[in-house]
C-alpha cells in the first residue's frame, strides 16, 4: 500500500513497544528492588507482593485486551502511556499502597501492549510476507530487560536513588513512544476474502494452544523467581551480580533472532517443543547440577528460550485465530499469567503444608513443561484466507 510503513519500520516499533512494556513495565522492577531495599528499607516480603500486583495486573489486562471495545493501535497507547506514567509514580510516591496500585496498573498496561503489539505486528508483517522480522520485534523485551537492567546497575554504581531511577526509566518510556508511531497511524493493511473457518471449527486446537501456554508459564515461573535468589548466594560480588540480568535479556533478545532464522527451515511447532524441552532441562539443572555451574546452565536454558515461546506462540494464536487473533493472543496471554501466579502459590503451599523442598517443586515444574510439549504433538488448524477485524489491524 502507498504509504504504508516498511516492514523493517513496524518491526523496530514493534520492538520499542515491548521493550518499553516488558523491560520497564514488567521486569524494571527486578534490578531496582535492591536499590529499594537499599534506601527505602523495602523487605523482601514487600517486594514479594509488590511483584504478585504486577502478575495480578498482567492478568487483569489479558483478560480485558480482547474485550474493550478499542482498536489495536488505541489499547497499544493507553498501554504505553500508562506504563510511563506509573513508572513516573512509583519515582514520586513513598505509601506501599500507592506501589501496589501502580504496580498493578502497570502490569495491566504490560498485557495490553503485548497483546496489541502482536496484532498490529504479526498481521502486517504476515500481510506482507515478512513474518521472518517477527523475531526483530520480540527481541525487544529481551532488549527491554537488557537495557533497563544496564541503566539501573550504572545508576545504582553512581550514587542514585531508586527514585531518581524510577524517573529516568519514565522519562526513557515516555520518549520510546515516539518511535511506535508507525504502529498507531498511517494507512491500515485489510486481508481479504473470506471468514476463517478453520480455526473457528477446532475449538479443540485453540484450547491445545491455550493450555500449553498456561503450562509454559507454570514452569517458567518457579526458576525466574528462585534463581536470582540462588545465584545471589554464590556470588558476593555486587557488580557482577548486577550483570547477570542484562546478560538474560540479552540471551532472550538474541534468541528470537536466531529463532526467526531457524523457521526457515523447521516448523513453528518443532521450535516450540524443542525450546520447551530446553527449558525443561534448564528448570532441574539446579537439582541435578547443584553450584554456581548449575545455575549458570539453567540461567541460559531458560533465558534463551522464554521469549522464544513467546514469539511462537503469539505467531500461532495470530495463524490459528484467524479474523479473530487478537482474542485468542490475549487468551494465550491470560493463560500464561495465570500460570505464572499459580507458580509461586503451588510452592507455597507445598513448602507449607506438605514439607515439600523448592526441588520437589522445580521437577514438578519441569514436568508440566513437559506435559505442555505433549499438546503440541497434533498440528494446529492453519488460517484460511479470512476478513480481519478492523480492530486487529489498527
Amino acid at each position: 500500500m502507498p504509504n504504508s510503513p516498511s516492514t523493517r519500520v513496524v518491526a523496530w516499533a514493534g520492538f520499542v513497544a515491548l521493550a518499553v512494556a516488558m523491560g520497564i513495565g514488567r521486569f524494571a522492577f527486578t534490578p531496582l528492588l535492591p536499590m529499594m531495599q537499599a534506601d527505602l528499607q523495602v523487605g523482601l516480603a514487600q517486594g514479594g507482593w509488590l511483584a504478585s500486583a504486577n502478575y495480578l495486573g498482567y492478568l487483569a489486562g489479558a483478560l480485558t485486551a480482547a474485550y474493550l471495545p478499542w482498536r489495536a493501535s488505541t489499547l497499544l497507547l493507553m498501554g504505553l502511556f500508562s506504563v510511563a506514567a506509573t513508572t513516573a509514580l512509583m519515582g514520586v510516591s513513598t505509601s506501599w499502597s500507592s506501589w501496589i496500585a501502580w504496580r498493578s496498573i502497570a502490569g495491566v498496561a504490560s498485557a495490553w501492549v503485548l497483546v496489541a503489539a502482536a496484532s498490529l505486528c504479526l498481521g502486517r508483517l504476515a500481510l506482507a510476507g515478512a513474518t521472518h522480522r517477527s523475531g526483530q520485534v520480540f527481541a525487544g523485551v529481551g532488549g527491554g530487560i537488557a537495557l533497563s537492567g544496564l541503566i539501573c546497575l550504572l545508576l545504582d554504581l553512581r550514587g542514585f536513588t531508586s527514585a531518581q531511577a524510577w524517573l529516568i526509566l519514565a522519562a526513557l518510556a515516555a520518549v520510546a513512544m515516539l518511535a511506535t508511531r508507525p504502529l498507531w497511524s498511517g494507512p491500515v493493511p485489510v486481508q481479504a476474502g473470506t471468514q476463517d473457518t478453520a480455526a473457528r471449527s477446532d475449538g479443540n486446537g485453540q484450547w491445545r494452544l491455550i493450555l500449553s501456554y498456561g503450562f509454559f508459564g507454570f514452569g517458567y515461573i518457579l526458576p525466574a523467581t528462585f534463581l536470582p535468589a540462588q545465584a545471589r548466594t554464590l556470588l558476593d560480588d555486587a557488580p557482577l551480580f548486577g550483570l547477570a540480568w542484562p546478560l538474560f535479556g540479552l540471551a532472550a533478545a538474541l534468541s528470537t533472532l536466531a529463532c526467526s532464522t531457524l523457521l526457515r527451515r523447521f516448523s513453528r511447532r518443532f521450535l516450540w517443543m524443542v525450546a520447551q524441552l530446553i527449558m525443561a532441562v534448564g528448570v532441574v539443572m539446579p537439582v541435578l547440577l547443584p553450584g554456581l555451574t548449575g545455575i549458570v546452565i539453567a540461567a541460559l536454558c531458560v533465558g534463551g528460550t522464554f521469549m522464544v515461546i513467546t514469539m511462537l506462540g503469539m505467531q500461532q494464536a495470530q495463524v490459528t485465530g484467524g479474523a479473530r487473533a487478537r482474542a485468542l493472543m490475549a487468551s494465550l496471554t491470560a493463560a500464561f499469567a495465570a500460570g505464572q501466579l499459580a507458580g509461586p502459590v503451588f510452592f507455597s503451599l507445598v513448602h507449607e503444608h506438605l514439607g515439600g523442598t523448592l526441588d520437589s517443586s522445580l521437577y514438578v515444574a519441569a514436568v508440566t513443561l513437559v506435559a505442555g510439549c505433549l499438546l503440541l504433538l497434533k498440528p494446529f488448524p492453519a488460517q484460511q484466507p479470512g476478513t480481519a477485524d478492523s480492530n486487529e489491524l489498527e
